[in-house]
């Protein structure tokens, strides 16, 4: 193999002279890329806004981080209880470490105001360079924006995050969404050109994909939003999102809570109250798991088939209650995949519970910057 997934004497075509192309039944010349935007420097594209562009796409404003300097980074891992802020030295150590509870029901502004006096608080005493942010909801990195958002943060949806943390703490700021940023650590230790399929089942369910060594965002930076793919298990179920029968709303936490609840007729406080039932050999409660992970698992092999992972990760709190849910969904992903991937199986999380600040810390260098003054 001279590189990957090419065999000796079949050398990629970028060699190529401009415009030849010598497959059967094309034309003389294939439009590239650029067909399919507007005016030199600006973005139209379907579900894009119209954006100027400075290089790869980025808009003003929001320079990619390659020229920070060296430095310590505040990472910051924002979700609907707690904020978890750590100071992250230039050569990957934790410095320093702290959470807060998040001003949940208090509003945009208050979030971002607590935001910033967690990063003042863990970089005492230093100089950080940036800040990168991992947040619940669905961010756009390129504009600094929650495109979406539950309401486990009120008024969440829209907020400028990246240029109104920028304005508050005095720092360029990078910023993605939680689970993608977890999913960082895992495609970095896979080496060049790899492709990762990442979920994560607890509360929600989110994910993160990267192809080619590079994660995707998609428009509006909806990519990875697989809890939003629909489940035939979860019925008219409705889900957050305002649709119905996602698989959110039959393979979550709360969501096999429910579904004991339903099959029971009795009341379960937690998903752990559950599996205790299950352990214990009730009925309702291991269907409810099984009903759940299936579901899960059937899903994630679906996606496998058109992505084409070399690796697939499922992490989160669901998965951890037992050997039930987990060889529930290994067994229903299994049963989905198609002859090239068999053998191909999820895996734990190798990163822990620091792989969002670990991969919030990796943000400034990769994504956007977002500059203080740029929001007024």
């Amino acid at each position: 193999m001279t590189g990957r997934g090419h065999p000796p004497g079949a050398a990629p075509g970028g060699g190529l002279p401009a415009g030849a192309v010598t497959g059967p039944g094309l034309p003389a010349a294939v439009p590239g890329p650029a067909a399919a935007h507007g005016p030199a420097g600006t973005v139209t594209g379907r579900g894009h806004p119209s954006a100027t562009v400075t290089d790869r796409g980025h808009p003003a404003g929001a320079a990619p981080g390659g020229g920070l300097p060296a430095g310590p980074v505040v990472a910051l891992d924002l979700g609907g209880t707690k904020i978890a802020a750590a100071l992250v030295a230039a050569d990957g150590r934790i410095a320093a470490r702290l959470t807060r509870p998040t001003p949940a029901r208090s509003g945009a502004d208050a979030v971002l105001d607590a935001l910033a006096d967690a990063a003042r608080a863990v970089s005492a005493g230093a100089k950080p360079v940036a800040v990168g942010v991992a947040s619940a909801g669905v961010i756009d990195p390129w504009t600094g924006t929650v495109t979406s958002a539950t309401d486990s943060l009120t008024g969440w949806a829209g907020t400028a995050l990246g240029p109104g943390l920028a304005n508050r703490t005095g720092l360029p700021v990078a910023c993605d969404n939680d689970v993608r940023a977890a999913a960082g650590p895992e495609l970095a230790s896979m080496g060049p050109g790899a492709s990762l399929l990442f979920a994560a089942i607890g509360t929600g369910v989110g994910g993160a994909v990267a192809a080619g060594g590079r994660m995707l965002h998609g428009a509006a930076g909806i990519a990875g939003h697989l809890g939003h793919l629909p489940s035939p298990e979860a019925g008219d179920l409705p889900c957050t999102c305002g649709g119905t029968g996602h698989l959110e709303v039959i393979a979550s936490g709360p969501a096999v809570t429910a579904l004991y609840e339903r099959l029971s007729g009795r009341r379960a406080e937690r998903l752990e109250s559950v599996a205790a039932l299950a352990a214990g050999g009730d009925a309702h409660a291991v269907r409810a798991i099984t009903t759940g992970a299936a579901a899960a698992g059937r899903v994630l092999g679906g996606l496998a088939n058109a992505i084409g992972p070399d690796r697939v990760v499922v992490g989160g709190g669901v998965p951890g209650i037992g050997p039930l849910y987990r060889d529930a969904l290994d067994a229903a992903f299994a049963a989905e995949l198609m002859p090239p991937l068999l053998g191909l199986r999820p895996a734990p999380p190798a990163f822990g519970h620091d792989a969002a600040v670990t991969g919030a810390a990796a943000l400034p260098r990769t994504l956007p910057l977002h500059h203080p003054g740029a929001l007024r």
